[in-house]
């Protein structure tokens, strides 16, 4: 009889097939939606409405990774949602079966591989770096150790031209209270180590800019980390005659996207110098603002652009001395709610209606540079609509895209693209060292895959269980 540890449990999970082997559920409880590389066995599930992911892993990583999603998502941190894990699982013969970590699929969000399905750009990587870097100080600043910072570890949700990165596998993090410099170090060797991989792979498969060099490009993370860092948590000292440099530092960090809830200001005994440092400091600045204004929930670029025109709302409307919350309750009715309106039910699973919002204003101001006038928002609307968003493909993989990966080879598996594509299935597979079996239950010392070697934690479970 399985088990189900969960804090909101849905019970239309509880009469899924748990006796059967993730790898072989039937088609008609799975969904094919774009995922990354994994070493575990993972598929998403449609329940009803709900969409959720499925990992098959040990029950200490699946408990740990669920724990550790909760708290992460209790301090408001860019992850996945934690839904339950499934443990007790047997087989029709009693064999016991892997535990399962459920998580809420993260809608509007895609893998790092599916956004380079047309080549990789050089500003589109310096953007999804720039989200990665984004999320790892956030973490940092949190007291996380990620532990395996990695493309594949994140997802990606488009935020008015730039990125939003999500983490989504948390199995080998850990929270503190504050991290010591050599451990976020720890996490950028790491980064360097499988990122260079993953940007080779990408070459390899001929989908990466050939003027982006995978060194030069791991090389700028590390850079951008710690610009960021410094204007972060830095310390600044100038003389008493600039006290303009502290509101000048808070305002460079609310352009950074990040707000502080305390600042650490120090005076020499004479008062002739001045020394500052934000002690506390939290992402989402702009998010914030827009949902206290609007109730508008969205992603931190998202929220500036529409802060931006609610700003401009208010200069052309002339309310520049009404209250900003009045403001901004019109701007939703007289703008914002008419451009959700032109989009039709069945074309909102394309975009989240913030990203909308933002395409629109872009596709107005072209057109409006076309057509040499001012083109009213609602008929720019109706334009995005009709040219541009019913173009666009659904989240979910449509069925004649089911079988297809984004360099156009049909997959064997539209449910689990790691399972190769159809012109391989008669090859021979590639020899891979990895794989190979080790003789002997204890894996050797120097085990390249340290304390997470699967087998060697399944073995080790095994003997502590009870009998």
């Amino acid at each position: 009889m399985p088990r189900f540890l969960s804090a909101k449990p849905d019970a239309r999970l509880i009469p899924l097939p748990w006796s059967t082997p993730l790898a072989e559920w039937p088609t008609e409880y799975l969904i094919a939606l774009p995922r990354g590389i994994s070493r575990h066995v993972v598929r998403f599930i449609r329940v009803g409405e709900a969409i959720y992911a499925a990992k098959e892993v040990i029950e200490d990583l699946a408990v740990h990774e669920y724990r550790l999603l909760h708290d992460l998502t209790r301090l408001d941190t860019p992850s996945v949602e934690p839904v339950a894990v499934i443990t007790g699982r047997t087989d029709v013969d009693g064999e016991p079966l892997d535990p399962v970590l459920i998580t809420r699929h993260l809608q509007f969000s895609l893998p790092y591989r599916s956004l380079f399905s047309q080549g990789v750009r050089g500003e589109t990587v310096e953007r999804l770096v720039d989200a990665l870097v984004v999320l790892l100080a956030r973490l940092h600043l949190l007291g996380f150790l990620w532990g395996d910072v990695s493309l594949s570890n994140v997802l990606f949700r488009r935020d008015a031209g730039s990125f939003a990165a999500y983490l989504v596998d948390a199995e080998t993090g850990e929270l503190h209270d504050s991290l010591t410099d050599g451990q976020r170090e720890h996490d950028l060797q790491i980064a360097r180590t499988n990122l260079y991989g993953e940007f080779l792979d990408l070459e390899a498969g001929g989908i990466l800019d050939e003027a982006l060099d995978p060194l030069t490009l791991v090389a700028s993370i590390e850079n951008r980390y710690r610009e960021l860092w410094r204007e972060l948590t830095g310390v600044e000292r100038f003389s008493g005659s600039e006290l303009h440099r502290i509101e000048s530092r808070v305002r460079r960090l609310n352009a950074l996207g990040f707000d502080v809830a305390e600042l650490d200001i120090r005076t020499s005994d004479e008062g002739q110098t001045i020394q500052i440092q934000p002690k506390v400091v939290d992402a989402g600045h702009h998010s914030r603002r827009l949902m206290r204004l609007t109730g508008l929930d969205a992603e931190e670029n998202q929220a500036r652009r529409l802060l931006n025109d609610l700003d401009t709302f208010r200069f052309r409307t002339g309310q520049q001395q009404v209250d900003e919350s009045v403001v901004a309750h019109q701007w939703l009715v007289q703008v914002f709610e008419p451009v959700v309106a032109v989009v039709p039910a069945e074309m909102r699973g394309k975009r989240d209606m913030a990203q909308i919002f933002h395409e629109v204003l872009d596709y107005r101001w072209y057109q409006s540079q076309r057509e040499f006038r001012e083109v009213p928002i609602t008929e720019a609307a109706r334009g995005y609509v009709n040219e541009v968003l019913r173009n666009l493909p659904d989240e979910e993989i449509s069925s004649e895209f089911a079988r297809v990966d984004e360099t156009g080879r049909q997959l064997s598996n539209p449910y689990d693209p790691s399972a190769g594509f159809v012109e391989d299935e008669a090859a021979e597979r590639p020899y891979d060292p990895w794989e190979d079996e080790v003789d002997g239950e204890e894996p050797a010392s120097g085990s390249p895959f340290g304390g997470f070697d699967i087998e060697a934690l399944r073995a080790k479970a095994r003997q502590t269980q009870p009998r």
